[in-house]
């Protein structure tokens, strides 16, 4: 009789013990894979989420007199609209989520109001994203609340800004900051309202995330931008890049303490029911060895075992894993409920893991029974 012939008669005798490690290796499988899962798609939505934060670069003119920018919100010096078409040749910047913008305050109707021009955002090669911020169509206006409020606007309302026309596209939501007094309209709308065609007095920005979050990049970002627009300089919002890296730092840390519990429970399991088919096994081994099999076939029985049963296990396990994705994912990642994706590549890895950590595991115990002494087992059962 063939190896792998005794192997499948055996786990067939021993239904119980053999469902168990099976049921433990689907679990090795199906838990990782799970957590992967999971953790890709905590990623993504991550992304989304931290995205929400808004830009956190601003390049503005390095004249800028800077005591004035914090007090005024803008820069009191410009530069030239084309300067951010100088980011979209190269792909191999920090830099992405690029968007002109023209702001100055102006009296409107006896309310303060920053006028913010806003161009279509772009991003450099390779890196195009669905953008972050709303589209402000020509001849149109999107106005703060603050002053939505003060002048008593509503959406679709057709006013007069400094001599101009312009339908009320939108009145934003609250926000308690100065977006509240903002007043978005499209760029060229902003310049030829403004006396400034042509001309911006800042760059907002998305910065891409570092691979490793304990590296300060704020001099990789002044080093490109030196290279690219050499007229400006670059401000990073602290606080919003902080975040970003820490809740990134929290999830790979989550991810890794949760799949070796996992992997450390699974190896004692399977240990333990391995060192109980031993001993089950004891007749059948003294037998065996009796017969003259020698010790490398009688190892060969229980890895063979670990490694079958890990192969179901891995397939098992991999469905299994993917499916509890895809039917909680939408309940848990409600900003992208599609955020859970298939990882086919995930497959072929399970195949070859599952059957080495079950041939690991089960390794001590197949030590023990290839080293049991035949005579005293069968002497025991005489």
């Amino acid at each position: 009789m063939s190896t792998l012939a005794l192997i499948l008669r055996e786990a067939l005798h021993r239904r119980l013990t053999t469902g168990l490690v099976l049921l433990a290796l689907i679990a090795t499988v199906a838990l990782p894979v799970a957590v992967f899962l999971s953790g890709q798609a905590s990623k993504r939505e991550t992304i989304r989420l931290m995205r929400d934060l808004g830009y956190n670069l601003r390049i503005i003119p390095k004249q800028t007199d800077m005591p004035g920018f914090w007090a005024r919100g803008y820069s009191n010096r410009v530069l030239p609209e084309d300067c951010v078409q100088r980011f979209l040749q190269r792909p191999d910047l920090s830099y992405n989520h690029l968007i002109a913008m023209l702001n100055r305050r102006i009296d409107w109707n006896g309310t303060s109001a920053l006028v913010t021009g806003i161009a279509t955002e772009v991003a450099p090669r390779g890196k195009q994203k669905p953008p972050m911020i709303f589209t402000v169509d020509a001849e149109t206006l999107h106005v703060g609340h603050a002053v939505a409020a003060s002048l008593s606007l509503t959406k679709g309302q057709t006013v007069v800004l400094r001599g101009a026309s312009f339908r009320i596209a939108a009145i934003l939501s609250e926000k308690g900051d100065v977006d509240d007094s903002r007043v978005y309209c499209s760029l060229a709308d902003a310049q030829r309202l403004l006396g400034m065609r042509e001309q911006i007095n800042e760059i907002q920005a998305l910065e891409c995330h570092c691979q490793d979050p304990a590296i300060d990049t704020l001099p990789k970002l002044r080093q490109e931008l030196e290279s690219i627009i050499p007229e400006g300089r670059v401000l990073r919002e602290s606080d919003i890049a902080v975040t970003r890296k820490r809740q990134r730092q929290m999830a790979n840390r989550q991810a890794s303490v949760f799949v070796s519990i996992v992997l450390g429970a699974a190896a004692i399991w399977i240990a333990m029911l391995f060192a109980l088919n031993v001993y089950q096994r004891r007749s059948e081994i003294g037998t065996l060895r009796a017969l003259g099999y020698r010790s490398g076939y009688i190892g060969r029985l229980f890895l063979g075992k670990a490694a079958l049963l890990g192969l179901f296990g891995a397939v098992l396990g991999f469905a299994l894993g993917t499916g509890l994705m895809q039917l909680w994912g939408p309940s848990i990642f409600a900003t992208a409920p599609g955020q859970v994706q298939t990882e086919w590549l995930l497959l072929p890895a399970a195949l070859v893991a599952a059957p080495l950590f079950g041939m690991i595991t089960a390794l001590v115990p197949t030590v023990a029974a290839v080293m049991h002494d035949p005579a005293v087992t069968l002497r025991e059962d005489g």
